[in-house]
């Protein structure tokens, strides 16, 4: 009697909970804001040709921060740790049981 393997599910093949991804998320999109505010604030103070330059990033910084921060629950690949490398036997037939 042959024995199928099977898939053995670890830990790291899980996603990753909600509230973390969304913490993540939240970070990334603040991360992007914040340099959006910089640049915002050197185009009003930096005269010249780098002014054009931060107002460019200040008016494609939200599209682009918001692709990034709505990136989420996408599935990454994660190596397994644990591998069935080998099929192991099943357990021999215990004692029969008597028929009523």
């Amino acid at each position: 009697m042959a024995v199928e393997p099977q898939e053995v599910y670890t830990v790291t093949t899980a996603q990753v909970g909600t509230a973390q991804e969304q913490t993540g998320r939240v970070g990334r999109y603040l991360f992007s804001m914040g340099i959006r505010t910089a640049c915002v604030i050197a185009a009003i103070i930096i005269p010249g040709w780098p002014r054009w330059l931060f107002l460019v990033g200040a008016v494609f910084l939200p599209y682009i921060a918001v692709v990034i921060a709505n990136a989420g629950r996408e599935k990454t690949s994660r190596e397994s740790i644990i591998t069935p490398e080998s099929t192991h036997a099943a357990l021999p037939a215990g004692p029969e049981s008597p028929q009523p």
